[in-house]
């Protein structure tokens, strides 16, 4: 690889230091490197902080300097370009992030020498938003999509269909729909299995599901979910906010619906250090 961009996350206070660093470090040996601005706009609702018309042609990774939520965000924001994210922690967590920053040379000296794989994600799409006026552009998600409660509306109702078939009715504080990447976060705190990043598959999980045989349900990548928002009590209508990657989206009621599948695009990640999907787990959950 000879040719970069940087992504990063202009919060973190230091971080304007580690990308003139890297900067410098890539054009002495001939790069080519583009910093991008980070820089928060809308358009059609979604939120976006790189943007994408400013990737040379010819660049052919995407360097990601901040946590996890800079990852997450990059993914969404490159859905289309097909660029690989090498992710640089500069934040806490950083189970989404390849490299510590103290280890930041020597990453770029394994980029430039074709050293690394690349290790495809699953991304989810919101296909379509009904009784609603339609999304202006379609919503992805890298993590999850998550229903949830609002107001003063202390239970919603969620009728789950798979493929036009109807799965479950969840009576809960809300619902996650989560790729294997997303396992880990929100579907794992409330209860739902973790997936190992290769599978290719969904996990729907209730969030207190106001019953105790409700759990969760693994589907195919293939299958197709639509999201019916029902109505708890006669009196009042449901009150539910739609999520994507933490990202507010919209606000739904009875008689709502979102289908949701598996996007055809991908989030690459490039892979260096040699550390596989369970000892990361227990590193950075366990604390082993």
């Amino acid at each position: 690889m000879r040719h970069f961009c940087i992504i990063t996350n202009s919060d973190k206070y230091n971080n304007a230091s580690k990308v003139k660093h890297m900067v410098e470090f890539l054009t002495r040996r001939g790069c080519s490197c583009r910093v991008l601005e980070n820089n928060m706009w809308s358009s059609g609702g979604i939120r976006h902080f790189t943007d994408v018309e400013d990737i040379p042609e010819e660049t052919e990774c995407a360097i990601v300097l901040g946590g996890d939520g800079t990852i997450i965000q990059a993914a969404i924001d490159l859905v289309h370009k097909n660029l690989p994210l090498l992710g640089i922690n500069t934040g806490n967590l950083g189970f989404l992030t390849e490299v510590e920053e103290n280890r930041m040379d020597e990453a770029l000296e394994r980029l430039m020498a074709d050293e690394y794989t690349v290790e495809s994600r699953i991304m989810l799409k919101e296909q379509k938003m009904f009784h609603q006026a339609p999304s202006v552009s379609p919503c992805y998600a890298l993590n999850d999509m998550v229903i949830s409660k609002r107001g003063d509306c202390r239970l919603i109702t969620v009728r789950v269909l798979v493929n036009g078939e109807l799965a479950d009715v969840y009576r809960a504080d809300g619902l996650i729909v989560s790729t294997p990447t997303g396992s880990t976060g929100y579907n794992l705190s409330a209860g739902g299995p973790v997936m190992s990043p290769g599978t290719h598959a969904m996990v729907v999980t209730p969030i207190c599901a106001h019953s105790l045989n409700k759990r969760s349900l693994v589907l195919d990548a293939a299958d197709r979910i639509n999201l019916e928002i029902g109505q708890t009590k006669v009196a009042g209508a449901d009150q539910a906010v739609f999520t994507v990657d933490g990202r507010n989206v919209g606000e739904l009621a009875t008689g709502d619906e979102l289908e949701i599948q598996v996007s055809g695009a991908e989030t690459k990640l490039i892979k260096l250090a040699g550390i596989g999907f369970f000892e990361r787990m227990r590193e950075k959950l366990n604390g082993d």
